[in-house]
């Protein structure tokens, strides 16, 4: 098993202490895994291939990582958001790169998950996005153990779709809880958050019944709610008074939300769909809004069916 960093630094650490300090301090890493600085190394005769980094930058690094990859491995996408130039999901990114007689053994992994327990072995269910279901049963049984249980989904894009936007939902449960509004307001922005998912979801061709599972509600739940999770803190800080670029500057690893309400933007507008938490979100990251009037905005919004 092989593992790719980036930096030598960090290479070093875990060679000499058998830990992720940086990513995942605490966690001793099996012996088993072999760390690298070479994509090469990591990549060369790999059955299966798993995308772990920043949304951002799996263009960059697959770029250079794609004449390493036989078209024979499966390539397991955990990565979660959109590029915002492009508008794809991370699947389509790879897709990109990756020659065509490849694409079916794109798969994604996605579902309500923190690192930190499952490292821990804490149970927790996720589902495999894929395109054909035998690669998705082959993903599914290599990853599946006694802690870890892999559900498979067809639904690719309904997968991605979940995983990519709960992210931007939980930046608003997070100011909202910043704000001090209470369980109730927070059930609210997570139940109208899901609706927004729902409606971009379908237009762009997911099943709806996708966004009831574990890569919708499922990941939904945990991130709009969850003390690990990085999307949520973002939220909690900036409802609390601090400005984005702070909140950014003191933490280690990467909001995935803060860049893909931008993109998810851009798709609303482009499918003309409605998506007033979104929005407010992107005023409050980016037009420096102030977030108790984000919240009444969207509280004296017309007054609707609540299914409309």
């Amino acid at each position: 098993m092989r593992l790719w960093v980036r930096r030598d630094e960090l290479l070093r650490t875990i060679k000499d202490t058998r830990e992720n300090r940086v990513y995942l301090p605490g966690v001793r890493l099996s012996s088993l895994i072999h760390a690298t600085t070479s994509l090469e190394e990591a990549l060369s005769r790999a059955g299966f291939i798993v995308c772990a980094i920043p949304s951002h930058g799996i263009r960059e690094i697959f770029q250079k990582a794609s004449r390493f990859i036989s078209v024979e491995s499966v390539v397991v996408s955990a990565s979660k958001g959109i590029e915002e130039d492009s508008l794809l999901t991370c699947s389509g990114i790879l897709m990109e790169i990756l020659p065509s007689q490849q694409h079916h053994r794109i798969t994604v992994l996605s579902g309500p998950s923190f690192a930190r327990e499952v490292s821990r072995g804490l149970p927790t269910a996720v589902c495999v996005g894929c395109r054909e279901m035998d690669v998705g049963g082959l993903v599914q049984r290599v990853f599946s153990t006694a802690h870890f249980r892999v559900y498979t989904n067809r639904d690719i894009t309904g997968v991605e779709i979940g995983g990519a936007l709960k992210n931007v939902i939980a930046i608003a449960s997070g100011v909202s809880d910043g704000l001090g509004l209470g369980y109730n307001a927070r059930a609210a922005l997570i139940t109208r958050g899901l609706a927004e998912i729902s409606r971009l979801g379908v237009r762009m061709g997911a099943d709806p019944l996708t966004f009831s599972g574990l890569s919708g509600l499922g990941d939904l739940l945990l991130t709009c709610t969850g003390e690990l999770s990085r999307n949520r803190k973002v939220g909690l800080e900036v409802g609390r008074g601090r400005k984005l670029g702070e909140v950014i500057k003191d933490m280690v690893m990467v909001a995935e939300g803060v860049r893909t309400s931008r993109a998810v933007l851009k798709l609303a507008r482009k499918y003309r769909v409605d998506m007033p938490i979104t929005e407010e979100v992107n005023r409050i990251l980016y037009e420096d809004k102030d977030p108790k009037r984000a919240v009444m905005e969207l509280m004296t919004r017309r007054l609707k069916e609540e299914t409309g």
